[in-house]
Order: structure tokens, then sequence, then C-alpha cells
């Protein structure tokens, strides 16, 4: 299987929820850096390992914001680099104001699973809405 289609498995898991087969993707030690001034981002946005991406990341955006979803535009095929270009949306709690903020996702592939996430997204339209 292509990095891509590893990378689109992975999107089509998290859109269903289904966190598990999302793991399968990763390297156990993945880099995941997460881009400071997200709501739910602590220190630095540098993550290592499944479980500091999950407790720190992915299982606090129900926290903070509602109806997140990833719609996807773009998919940029590097081989082992893997850009993804696309919008965040869903509902700041905070503020009740809905977004629609820019995004891009660079993932880098080693032995057919990712082992870096690195994120840039319009941090300033998630918070002000």
């Amino acid at each position: 299987m292509k990095n891509l289609d590893i990378l689109k498995k992975g999107y089509e898991s998290f859109a269903k929820g289904d966190i598990a087969t999302v793991l399968t993707t990763w390297h156990d030690d993945i880099v995941w850096e997460e881009c400071p001034g997200m709501p739910m981002v602590e220190g630095d946005g540098k993550y290592v390992g499944h479980n500091a991406v999950v407790e720190k990341v992915l299982a606090k955006i129900p926290d903070y914001i509602d109806n997140f979803n990833i719609e996807i535009s773009d998919f940029i095929d590097g081989g082992d680099k893997v850009a993804v270009v696309g919008y965040y949306t869903g509902t700041l709690k905070r503020t009740g104001k809905p977004f629609k903020a820019q995004a891009t996702h660079a993932w880098t592939f080693k032995d057919g699973k990712v082992s870096h996430f690195f994120q840039a997204v319009d941090t300033a339209t998630i918070i002000n809405g």
C-alpha cells in the first residue's frame, strides 16, 4: 500500500471516530507537532508517542470544539512525505462561534508508517470565529 493510501485510510478512520485504526498507521514513537495557538495545545505543541497524542490532542478536541471536521482540498504525494491541504471546521465552545480555518498537514513516513506530523493552521480564525 502506498503512503498516500495509508494516509487516506487514516483520515477516513478519523472522520468515523475510529482512532484505533488511525493508530495502526503511525509508528509507536510518532513525533507530533501541533500548532501553538490551537485551543487544546499545551506548551510548544510537540508530543511523542501514541499515548501523548491521543491524551494531549485528540481526546481534548471535544472539550474545546463542537462538530470538529477536516475538509480536505488536496493531497500532495511526495513519496515518504505527503502534504494535506484543507480546512478545519467546527464551533469553538468558549465563544459559540463557528469557524472555517485553513490548515495544512505535513506527514513523514518511515517503513510504511507515519513517523512525523507537522501542522500549520490559521489559529486566529479558530480562536476569533
